[in-house]
């Protein structure tokens, strides 16, 4: 059986730059190192890192906390302000994609725009863009009907959204609405991925999606696989693959979400192999 990797699989610039910063800082000192929420969302990374002595917290007024990291889907300003109060040492590995969505969302509100955010409002990197974008920001998901806009609308996007849904959504908006600002805030490695997926997908047997079960973007991998592909299996280690799925493929494709190290990949592909040399 051929097995073909994605390209663009596993992490991505920003989650590795984070992934960088807190193992050094834990190496340095990890006396009371937490990061605000889960640092990424993939649950193997996350229990190396307490491993190291790096824990999660998702309250600030934890009296063991000395230095505290911002995750990669960024924060509220609101969060930022109580670190500050707070008085700990503030470590920020939001992803420099995400930290230009704040801005922009920032500049939009300033310049007296309502800010439309096109993602999931359940999302940590949403939640911590809404805080930029004021009050009167109001969130829309792949499948939502348009919410009521005011006149004056800017419009930016969850970084790890489909460039698909992005385009539908704004087209919306502009038949509507008088004045209208865009922000293409999609991060180029993710809409690299997303193709590369989908291109893979279409060429293979079955598809093997990687990453956290919680994770976003891992899960968009998964439902455009699906869009193309009748075999899509989405696991977060080689030990949930199944010598069943592979029965009467030729070919399998494996991709990772931005959140997945590169050694879980290679797990997997070692144990599709065993498989395959068994058959």
């Amino acid at each position: 059986m051929e097995i073909k990797v994605a390209k663009k699989a596993g992490f991505c610039f920003g989650v590795k730059r984070a992934i960088d910063i807190t193992f050094n800082l834990a190496k340095e000192n990890n006396a009371g190192l937490y990061t605000y929420g889960p640092l990424i969302h993939n649950p193997q990374v996350v229990d190396e890192l307490k491993r190291k002595g790096v824990h999660t917290v998702h309250d600030l007024k934890s009296p063991d906390i000395k230095t505290i990291i911002i995750r990669t889907h960024g924060v509220s300003p609101d969060v930022y302000a109580e670190t500050t109060e707070m008085g700990y040492n503030v470590i920020d590995a939001t992803c420099p994609f995400v930290k230009k969505a704040q801005n922009f969302a920032q500049i939009l509100k300033d310049e007296g725009y309502q800010v439309l955010i096109i993602g999931d409002e359940q999302h940590p990197e949403v939640q911590g863009l809404i805080g930029f974008a004021g009050g009167s920001a109001v969130v829309i998901n792949d499948g939502d009907a348009l919410p009521e806009l005011k006149k004056k609308v800017g419009i930016i996007v969850q970084t790890t959204q489909a460039f698909d849904t992005f385009q539908r959504i704004v087209r919306e908006v502009i038949s509507s609405v008088r004045e209208v600002k865009i922000y293409n805030t999609i991060c180029d490695f993710t809409a690299q991925r997303v193709k590369g997926t989908k291109d893979l997908a279409k060429k293979v047997g079955l598809m093997i999606i990687v990453g956290g079960k919680n994770s976003a973007n891992t899960n968009q991998l998964v439902k455009l696989s699906k869009e193309v592909c009748d075999r899509v299996y989405h696991i977060e280690t080689a030990k949930e693959v199944r010598k069943s799925w592979f029965k009467g493929v030729d070919k399998a494709g494996i991709t990772g979400g931005a959140s997945t190290p590169q050694w879980i990949i290679d797990d997997v592909v070692s144990k599709i192999r065993e498989i395959s040399f068994r058959r």
